[in-house]
């Protein structure tokens, strides 16, 4: 992987990662794609419509189902998805935690019980980077400690130094394998954790960023905490991250996050919202949010926001999107789903663009002016 700073505008940063599969343009919003699809969409949808440069898929769902040697043999991810630009991989941990029973962790790794079947796992350090070299991502997240908030002192302590060992064992057998030709075109990125606490946050970024990792991931936030509470921890965070790897802010966010977390220097984004609120009728537009089964959008014949150069605005109106979700017709999703995905990926082009002409602060304020308007 290679790394460029384009420009910087304050602390926000328009940059480009280069992979073995496609030239990513930061800052960047990847499309989650959990088991290898974006929800509604196929990989024809991606290419012909929204145009990602890179999607996330999940370590945990694609080694239970359809299985990580399975997704080797049909060619790894860009081969069984036929979606041929770049993936980033999560190590599963947040999964493990969030949908299985009596999780156990040790120092060694974590025991879950699939959500399927309920048959016993256990994902180490080196188990889900061996999980990653057969799906073949090219940017692998490490397994961490995840805590979820709110969370005593010592819990959080045990959680960074856990992650702080398993970042070290990480990075450790990456380059091993590398050596031996395996996974020579994968990246491998550490996640920082302690919660909202500054000391932790010092700490964990410390100890993680001293090592030799290809970039770096801000985990355990948009679980609960207030969202300045998030800002502030961000920005407390950054400082100690070094300037020559991308920043990755994960499961965030709303538009506003990303606006207010680019200007804090975060490069890389992934949230479900996009998606998830497509499916449950509500549409991002630049003048906020539009729940689309509402009343009054039965019968209006403009798009869904004016401004927007998606397909689904140059050729639907929200009578028929409103239509569409009432009735639960499947084509809903699909067509709210594109909108949604390529409002997320408009904003960030137009974020990038704003850095390069020295004017974020300016495109910050019309950003929230046009909502405040409505």
């Amino acid at each position: 992987m290679q790394f460029q700073i384009d420009k910087q505008d304050g602390q926000a940063r328009a940059c480009t990662i280069t992979t073995a599969h496609s030239t990513i343009q930061t800052p960047v919003f990847m499309p989650v794609g959990t088991v290898g699809a974006v929800k509604a969409l196929d990989a024809t949808d991606l290419e012909t419509f929204l145009r990602p440069e890179i999607i996330l898929g999940n370590t945990y769902h694609l080694y239970l189902r359809p299985g990580d040697e399975t997704v080797a043999k049909l060619g790894k991810l860009q081969g069984f998805t036929q979606f041929k630009k770049s993936f980033l991989t999560d190590s599963g941990g947040f999964q493990a935690f969030s949908l299985s029973d009596n999780v156990k962790i040790d120092e060694g790794g974590i025991t879950f019980r699939s959500h399927i079947d309920g048959s016993k796992h256990y994902f180490t350090p080196e188990k889900v980077l061996d999980i990653q070299y057969n799906l073949g991502s090219d940017i692998m997240m490490i397994l961490d400690d995840l805590v979820a908030l709110p969370a005593t002192q010592e819990r959080i302590r045990a959680s960074i130094e856990r992650t702080t060992q398993w970042a070290q064992q990480s990075i450790d057998y990456h380059r091993k394998k590398q050596s031996g030709g395996i996974g020579t075109d994968q990246s491998i990125f550490a996640i920082i954790q302690g919660g909202t606490d500054r000391a932790f946050r010092e700490k964990s970024a410390g100890e993680l960023c001293a090592m030799d990792f290809d970039g770096f991931a801000i985990g355990g936030l948009s679980v609960g905490e207030a969202n300045q509470d998030m800002y502030d921890t961000v920005e407390w965070t950054t400082q100690f991250m070094p300037t020559e790897k991308p920043r990755y802010l994960m499961g965030v966010g709303t538009p506003e996050d990303l606006v207010e977390n680019v200007s804090r220097g975060i490069d890389m984004f992934d949230c479900v919202m996009p998606t998830r609120n497509a499916r449950n009728g509500t549409l991002f537009t630049s003048f906020g949010k539009v729940t689309i089964k509402a009343a009054r959008f039965k019968e209006d014949p403009l798009p869904i926001d004016p401004e927007c150069s998606c397909m689904v605005c140059q050729t639907y109106s929200r009578a028929y999107l409103c239509h569409l979700f009432r009735a639960r017709e499947i084509t809903y999703f699909r067509l709210a789903t594109i909108h949604n995905l390529h409002y997320y990926l408009n904003l960030m082009q137009e974020m990038r663009q704003a850095i390069l002409e020295d004017r974020f602060a300016q495109f910050r304020q019309e950003f929230y002016s046009k909502r405040n308007a409505t």
